[in-house]
């Protein structure tokens, strides 16, 4: 091939160097005209003639989106530099003699012969031999990422908030189109009819996905009565996802206050937002299920749970009756003037013994009393004047003693044993006594 044409070399055989092909046709590239074109399948025989002339070649590249059929292996083998990719087939033999699984993203170095498929007019590779190169440059990449943020403590467990038991709003980011939306609303509304949600749809794959993931999970979060959201796909490569292993999406998803459910694809699927997200739904469908409890069973269970306590308040007013009856059954309660019979006796006694004791009590008091009645009526001036003295006072009212002070014409007062008089001193006479 030269400067775009097919040389005479690589006509496929009947075509002359003379350059008339085979019918008539134009023998080079270079002969065509509008009005004298190659028909499809003639070029496309010329292309794979050319192809089919190249021997083996060793080739680099990063796998994608491999799948077995049978006993065959097909994967794409793309260059990350370039963003070129090829088709690569092999025989399941090839891959099982490399010794570890040919994952999505894997760096290999294979040995393959090209093959120019003309039906579909597609240029793929059939592999002889693929080694493992390292892990790609992708992978790199994410794993340097995921040390990262481990040292920063993001994907420590202290830092996973409970989802809530019942939320009064999801948020969901998921895709313009596509059964991820479908899986979750779907299977929470079954389970929790009365859940409502707040769609944000963007791209989640492409070169506007992480802009638009991150800046949905942010305005989501910014809203107030959003208890959860939730960040779903419906799966997909390597490739496909790798928006949600990017540092931004990781850092707003570990920057939201409200707890935040990963669903990414499927249970094989681990992209890096899986690390930071408070909870990992392995589907789209799991998350559904799991950010509302289920009406029917918490139904059950609140019936259950009234049974239960049915029963053991029965069983506790039934175990308590029963207690009541041991109790009053028992002779102290049956009969309980028994108890006192014991003490008739000395209660009896006593009561003898204490009027005895008041008795002699009261018998010496009177008699105190009346030995202290007689000794002060002995000692009392109303004795004395009951025995015919008198009691003579001054007019200052001064007891007279002495009538030595006394004179002639001094006004006395006199106090009787029964009555009073007022007399008049006429005489004084000294004291006769020695």
């Amino acid at each position: 091939m030269t400067d775009g044409s097919l040389s005479p070399d690589n006509a496929p055989q009947g075509a002359s160097a003379s350059g008339r092909g085979p019918a008539g046709l134009p023998g080079t590239a270079a002969d065509t005209t509008a009005e004298r074109p190659w028909p499809v399948h003639h070029l496309t025989g010329k292309i794979g003639q050319y192809v089919h002339r190249m021997g083996p070649v060793w080739v680099e590249g990063q796998v994608l989106r491999p799948s077995r059929w049978k006993n065959l292996v097909f994967f794409d083998l793309r260059d990350p530099s370039e963003n070129a990719t090829l088709g690569v087939s092999a025989l399941a033999a090839v891959v099982d003699r490399m010794g570890t699984p040919l994952d999505d993203g894997s760096r290999v170095v294979l040995q393959a012969r090209p093959r120019w498929w003309a039906r579909s007019g597609a240029l793929k590779l059939d592999a002889a031999d693929i080694r493992h190169a390292g892990v790609g440059d992708l992978l790199a990449q994410i794993e340097a990422l995921k040390e990262a943020l481990a040292a920063e403590g993001l994907f420590d467990a202290d830092r996973k908030r409970p989802l809530p038991f019942v939320p009064r709003r999801v948020g969901l980011v998921c895709a313009t189109q596509g059964e991820a939306e479908h899986d979750v609303v779907v299977n929470a509304t079954k389970r929790w009819p009365s859940v409502t949600f707040e769609i944000r749809r963007v791209s989640v794959q492409g070169q506007h996905a992480v802009r638009e993931v991150s800046q949905a999970i942010e305005e989501l979060d910014a809203i107030a009565d959003i208890d959860v959201i939730v960040v779903a796909r419906g799966g997909g490569s390597f490739e496909d996802l790798i928006a949600f292993s990017d540092e931004r999406v990781v850092r707003a998803a570990a920057a939201c206050e409200t707890p935040l459910v990963s669903a990414i694809g499927h249970e094989k699927d681990s992209p890096v937002l899986d690390l930071v997200a408070d909870y990992r739904a392995s589907t789209p469908t799991d998350a559904g299920k799991r950010i509302v409890p289920d009406a029917v069973q918490e139904r059950a269970g609140v019936d259950q749970a009234r049974r239960d306590m049915r029963a053991a308040l029965e069983s506790l007013v039934a175990r308590e009756a029963r207690g009541l009856d041991q109790f009053r059954s028992r002779p102290v309660l049956a009969h309980p003037h028994r108890m006192l019979d014991p003490y008739r006796e000395s209660v009896a006694r006593a009561r003898t013994s204490a009027g005895r004791a008041l008795v002699a009590i009261l018998a010496g008091a009177d008699s105190a009393t009346r030995e202290l009645g007689a000794a002060l009526r002995a000692l009392s001036p109303q004795g004395t004047l009951d025995r015919g003295y008198a009691i003579a006072r001054d007019a200052a009212g001064s007891v007279i003693r002495d009538a030595a002070t006394l004179t002639s014409g001094d006004a006395v007062h006199l106090r009787f044993a029964a009555g009073e008089a007022d007399a008049s001193v006429t005489s004084v006479s000294p004291s006769t006594i020695a």
